[in-house]
């Protein structure tokens, strides 16, 4: 989620912390965070600056106290954030009970890992993850048994059988971290025309 100060508030000043991380860090350690402040400095903003707070919730369950105490009812900021298609109505319900505007949330159509996947292409994601050394942590995952409750048959990989999108995005759920790592990763390989629309939305409106 992220939280602008559009004016002086006391508030907003005691209780949250905007200043920018050091060069390269992460300011919140969770994959759309990252990916957000990562495209803002790649277009040269800095959301700290601008009044803009980048915070992370630790899911979708926390978004309802996040509204309360960042929206209308707390310290009266506008909020912005990304979310999951699956999570679209625990924002819709949170952001209506505190009175926050729906249209500042943008939907990823699966989750933010599929929509930085397709619109690089697997062949791209696949060379920077060689690229920062997980060939044999991916190679390892792509032997894997089934993860759908069926046995892979004799011979073959499991993984083998599914599309090499979704091979990409389950591998980058399956260590602590990954996401977070490679949500950075990924939106500074983009070309300025091929940012995801949610992402890309999010960042313009702020």
């Amino acid at each position: 989620m992220t939280a602008r100060v559009t004016r002086p508030n006391p508030r907003a000043t005691d209780r949250t912390d905007c200043r920018p991380p050091p060069s390269g860090a992460c300011p919140a350690r969770q994959p759309g965070a990252c990916a957000v402040s990562a495209l803002a400095a790649a277009r040269g903003r800095n959301p700290a600056a601008e009044g803009v707070c980048v915070l992370p919730m630790g899911g979708a369950m926390n978004v309802g106290r996040f509204a309360r105490l960042l929206g209308p009812p707390g310290l009266g900021l506008r909020l912005t954030g990304l979310c999951d298609e699956r999570e679209r109505p625990y924002y819709s319900r949170a952001v209506d009970r505190a009175g926050a505007a729906r249209h500042g949330f943008f939907v990823c159509a699966a989750d933010l890992e599929d929509e930085l996947i397709r619109a690089l292409g697997v062949t791209r994601v696949k060379a920077l993850v060689l690229a920062e050394g997980d060939a044999r942590p991916l190679q390892t995952f792509l032997r894997q048994p089934a993860q759908q409750g069926r046995p892979a048959q004799q011979g073959r990989p499991a993984q083998q059988g599914r599309p090499a999108q979704q091979q990409l995005r389950r591998f980058l759920g399956t260590k602590k971290g990954r996401k977070i790592h490679y949500g950075r990763v990924l939106v500074e390989a983009f070309d300025p025309d091929r940012v995801p629309a949610p992402l890309d939305d999010l960042l313009t409106s702020l």
